[in-house]
């Protein structure tokens, strides 16, 4: 499979799991030949824990759906998880969907990776996609990862410069490598700007199933903790709980820094926004709509599709003027970039 790296900057309906596993493996691109000229007939998403609404990873999936919808003219279909769901769950969903015509076929989570690889077994001629894992790597996948690390160095040597106290905060949901590259990213970006403050740090739970990125509740207390420590910045990435760690620090007065999407610009988030100095973004929309558009091109992304901040598609959001009108956090920054992109900074994904 070849190796890409993407340079561009997406109606839920209920598919029954009945039909799911005991499917025998035909293709989608037969089930749409009556519609849109032999092509699929749309593009479906399948979220995992938090689903839509989570004002940050899953609504930017869902973005990316949308924009395929309009330019393509054709259906889109997003489901949402269930709770328990197990990997065969996932599995039925997707082969239910592939059955159904669509293509691509995208699974929104690193959870998704043995339900991508079974269903893209059983449907050679689909393309199927997985936002953030790199492990499935099957002929008919797209595996859409980012480096998430150099947005969160950027997000640290803000967060080094904003802080009076000389201490800042991280929140991750779950405690797998996914967010230790967050972490990792965001300590490295902290000490390389001022090795004298302090980060603390902490995970809500360790798997998702406990509710690490849908319990706005664990990320409030949380980040409430870490300001009582005199965290005055604090970092999240932590899904739908993150909306918790935001208004901590609304209440506390302190800045929270975002992830995936722009929370500043959220309408959601609106009451919080002055508390919101910045987010480490992802362009998760546009590797959607990019994965649709190169199916309807008629060249589907296949292997590991990276979006790094050379290509642009990850970054700071620069919404809140009070961050994007500070001199000081704007040069700091703009080093620090250069430095990424040259090679001359070596971000780590590990802690």
């Amino acid at each position: 499979m070849r190796r890409v790296s993407r340079i561009a900057l997406a109606g839920t309906a209920t598919v029954a799991l009945a039909t799911s596993l005991t499917a025998c493996g035909g293709t989608s691109s037969e089930a749409a030949k009556d519609k849109n000229g032999g092509k699929a007939t749309g593009i479906a998403i399948s979220y995992d824990v938090g689903g839509r609404g989570d004002q940050s990873f899953n609504d930017a999936a869902y973005a990316g759906m949308v924009k395929a919808k309009k330019e393509f003219g054709y259906k889109g279909e997003d489901q949402e998880p269930t709770d328990g769901e197990t990997d065969a769950d996932k599995t039925a969903r997707l082969v239910s969907l592939a059955k159904a015509g669509y293509n691509p076929v995208v699974g929104i989570g690193y959870a998704y990776a043995p339900a991508v690889k079974a269903a893209a077994a059983k449907y050679p001629k689909t393309t199927f996609g997985i936002v953030d894992d790199a492990t499935v790597q099957a002929k008919n996948v797209a595996d859409l990862v980012f480096s998430e690390q150099e947005a969160s160095y950027l997000a640290g040597v803000a967060a080094a410069k904003a802080t009076k106290t000389d201490t800042v905060g991280f929140v991750g949901g779950v405690d797998v490598p996914l967010i230790h590259k967050f972490e990792a990213g965001f300590v490295q970006g902290v000490k390389d700007t001022n090795p004298k403050v302090k980060v603390v740090k902490q995970y809500l739970t360790e798997t998702a199933d406990e509710g690490g990125f849908s319990s706005p509740d664990k990320g409030k207390t949380a980040a409430s903790a870490q300001i009582e420590k005199g965290a005055d910045v604090v970092y999240h990435a932590a899904g739908l709980s993150g909306q918790g760690v935001i208004q901590a620090a609304a209440a506390k007065k302190v800045w929270a820094i975002g992830v995936d999407s722009d929370q500043y610009a959220q309408k959601a988030l609106a009451k919080y926004k002055a508390s919101i100095l910045t987010s480490a973004t992802k362009n998760v929309s546009e590797a959607v709509y990019n994965l649709a558009k190169s199916v309807q091109d008629g060249k589907p992304e296949t292997g590991v599709v990276t979006g790094d901040l050379k290509s642009g598609e990850v970054g700071l959001a620069s919404s809140n003027p009070k961050f994007s009108g500070d001199e000081e956090i704007q040069k700091a920054l703009k080093t620090a970039k250069s430095g990424i992109t040259s090679g001359k900074i070596k971000v780590q994904s590990k802690p």
